[in-house]
């Protein structure tokens, strides 16, 4: 199972994921029989890869938060003594 494959939530991925729905369209009951395999086998590698790649973004993101975070807790801690 995949994610919603709206073009713009994986830009990344647009694609790959235009040629799997075009994939769908042009074989409507070939699909169900494995014509359509090798396209989502790619599409589940680029999903896998933008998710990795956003993940690694939030963590950074979340690191300088938290730095912030502990930073302002010690400035506070300061004011106060």
């Amino acid at each position: 199972m995949h994610p919603p494959l709206t073009l713009h939530r994986h830009p990344m991925c647009a694609e790959i994921i235009e040629q799997f729905q075009k994939c769908h369209s042009d074989h409507p009951i070939a699909k169900f029989f494995g014509e359509c395999t090798e396209l989502k086998i790619k599409l589940d590698r680029c999903f896998r890869q933008e998710k990795a790649l956003k993940r690694k973004a939030n963590f950074e993101q979340s690191k300088k938060l938290k730095e912030r975070l502990q930073a302002l807790r010690k400035e506070t801690a300061q004011n106060e003594s």
